[in-house]
């Protein structure tokens, strides 16, 4: 008996429904964020990842239109395989990563010491690295 080839399509990708943090009445989160990093920002409520914040996941879908502050409701995915767009330091396969500037993952920096209170900020195992555009993650 031979063992068949493995791919990423047979990993179960997990979704959640969250809020969209606003500023100032204004949804932090537009359609320009989709396939982009997202942080948990309160109970419940994702905006775009900043530099070195925990990523949560993939924003996925935004319910109605830009324009419906206040309305709309975040689709992200928090578990499986995704690909998030990266930012300086570029990742690194069998590393793993926390949020870089306007929506993206970098590698995930060395701790000086024990981890800091709450656990590590670092989160994902990376699979694949595609030069300085994007790299493929397993959400664990």
């Amino acid at each position: 008996m031979t063992i068949r080839d493995h791919n990423l399509e047979s990993v179960a990708e997990v979704f959640a429904t969250f809020k969209v943090k606003q500023t100032a009445g204004v949804d932090d989160l537009t359609d320009a964020h989709l396939g982009k990093a997202v942080i948990l920002t309160a109970s419940y409520e994702v905006g775009p990842a900043n530099d070195n914040g925990i990523l949560l996941g993939k924003l996925i879908d935004l319910t109605l239109n830009d324009g419906n502050n206040g309305e709309r409701l975040a689709t992200v995915q928090i578990g499986g395989v995704c690909t998030l767009p990266v930012s300086a330091t570029n990742p690194v396969v069998g590393n793993r990563v926390v949020c870089g500037a306007n929506a993206t993952v970098k590698q995930a920096p060395a701790l000086a010491g024990n981890d800091p209170a709450g656990g590590n900020i670092a989160r994902g195992t990376v699979l694949a690295v595609n030069g300085t555009t994007d790299c493929t993650i397993l959400l664990n």
